[in-house]
């Protein structure tokens, strides 16, 4: 569904529906350069989306690794990478299980004590 938002979002932009003041990824999107990040604006202020595969604790080692090569396969797909920057991702065609394991670290570590803070309840 973020896709689709993400689309939609743009698309209601480009006919002058919606202004989009900026973007929170890191980087400005490749399929709307014109939009400044918030970063740059506010120094730190990035939040990104991450899509990515799950699977339970304990999955094989072997397994995991089919899944990312058939994951690499699909993002190697032109068709398909274009198709992700159309809608406003960037593909990261060079992850791994173990460099998406350490950004949802590192998002769950910034984003903790933002929700512990505000008295969020996570069930």
């Amino acid at each position: 569904m973020p896709e689709k938002l993400t689309a939609l979002s743009l698309a209601q932009a480009r006919e002058g529906r919606l202004r989009i003041l900026a973007v929170t990824s890191p980087q400005r999107l490749t399929a709307a350069s014109d939009l400044p990040t918030a970063a740059e604006a506010l120094p730190g202020m990035v939040s990104q989306q991450l899509i990515g595969l799950f699977a339970p604790a304990g999955t094989a080692k072997a397994i995991i690794g089919q899944i990312a090569e058939a994951n690499h396969a699909l993002l190697a797909g032109t068709d398909y990478q274009k198709m992700l920057v159309e809608t406003g991702f960037e593909p990261d065609v060079d992850s791994s299980p173990e460099m998406f394991r350490r950004r949802i670290e590192a998002e769950i570590a910034k984003w903790t004590p933002i929700v512990q803070e505000l008295g969020i309840k996570i069930d």
